[in-house]
């Protein structure tokens, strides 16, 4: 079960950060028309412990906390982690959506 769990997550994490990669550069290019100029992709609120107005960032928190799973198999980080990839996935989807060339 463990060992299906961690390959899930590991895909998804590869998914996400692909895609994290193609919206940070179209972010960088929105900021050069000036068309983007919020301070963070997340709210407070949305669980994540870090704050920035790219991608990567959160990107790089799941992929942290993954490790940590890993190594103690605790089941509220485990739930954190499906929180933070399903909201990844929801705001990038909705990104690529509305940005798309």
């Amino acid at each position: 079960m463990t060992e299906n769990v961690n390959k899930h997550l590991l895909d998804n994490i590869s998914i996400i950060l692909k895609k994290s990669l193609n919206a940070d550069a179209t972010l960088t290019d929105l900021r050069t028309k000036e068309k983007a100029g919020f301070k963070a992709v997340f709210t407070k609120d949305a669980g994540f412990n870090c704050s920035a107005n790219t991608f990567q960032p959160y990107v790089e928190e799941v992929a942290d906390d993954f490790m940590a799973w890993q190594k103690n198999q605790n089941e509220q980080l485990l739930i954190s982690i499906v929180n933070k990839i399903e909201q990844l996935f929801k705001v990038l989807s909705n990104f690529e959506h509305n940005h798309s060339s």
